[in-house]
């Protein structure tokens, strides 16, 4: 049986990566809307990885015996008022998330609920893997500077990006 305390924080988390797939919608959204659909199609890419980081732990709760809240999802900013600022903003909200992470893996060490621990591995190497891209893209639009011709490019390359899902059988 898992720890209540951890289960709590779980839950807590199982929550945030719905929120998370959420903003990322609403990003691919406001791409769709300017005609980028390279940024949209990457941010639709994010949402389901998400949505798939929710399931995860939503397995997880359930394979330990604990009790899954699904949770009421608040309504994600959907107003930029550029592209460098949505992208910004998407490299905030995973270091938020890494952060939110790495809180519960020292919860679950505290509670010395191990198999959590070794859970949230996976989580911990996917968020540097998150961070090292919403970073990158970020500083590939801050060169564009604007530059029309050099966004349609990254544009462009971002249309290229597969989705790949991911069980908890791999992890």
């Amino acid at each position: 049986m898992i720890n209540q305390i951890v289960l709590k924080a779980l839950n807590e988390q199982f929550e945030k990566e719905f929120y998370s797939s959420n903003l990322y919608l609403s990003m691919a959204a406001y791409f769709s809307a300017n005609s980028l659909n390279g940024f949209a199609n990457w941010m639709r890419i994010q949402a389901k990885e998400e949505m798939d980081h929710a399931m995860l732990i939503f397995d997880y709760i359930l394979q330990r015996g604990g009790e899954v809240i699904v949770p009421k999802i608040n309504e994600p900013e959907h107003k930029w008022d550029s592209i460098l600022e949505v992208i910004t903003a998407t490299y905030k909200h995973e270091q938020f998330v890494t952060e939110s992470i790495h809180n519960l893996y020292s919860l679950a060490t505290e509670h010395k609920d191990f198999a959590t621990c070794n859970f949230l591995q996976w989580f911990i190497k996917e968020q540097v893997e998150e961070e090292e891209n919403t970073s990158e893209l970020e500083a590939r639009v801050k060169l564009c500077d604007n530059n029309k011709s050099y966004i349609f490019l990254i544009d462009t390359e971002l249309k290229s990006r597969v989705y790949t899902p991911v069980s908890i059988n791999q992890i």
